[in-house]
């Protein structure tokens, strides 16, 4: 796992272009269509979405740490 994804997998949420992008490589537009879709799962505060990182834990196949 490289710094990045370490660094991203240590917050509670992650902006939908750094997931996509550290995580997918997919670019902007992309990213928030895949939300949209429901592809990646994400959760609303105020305007804003942000991806929960537990979450793409799952989806990404890596152990949460108790």
């Amino acid at each position: 796992m490289n710094e990045e994804l370490k660094t991203l997998l240590s917050r509670p949420t992650a902006s939908i272009p750094d997931v996509d992008r550290v995580c997918f490589g997919l670019a902007r537009q992309a990213s928030y269509a895949a939300a949209k879709n429901g592809d990646i799962p994400t959760i609303k505060v105020g305007r804003s979405l942000f991806v929960p990182t537990v979450a793409l834990r799952k989806i990404l196949g890596i152990e949460v740490a108790a």
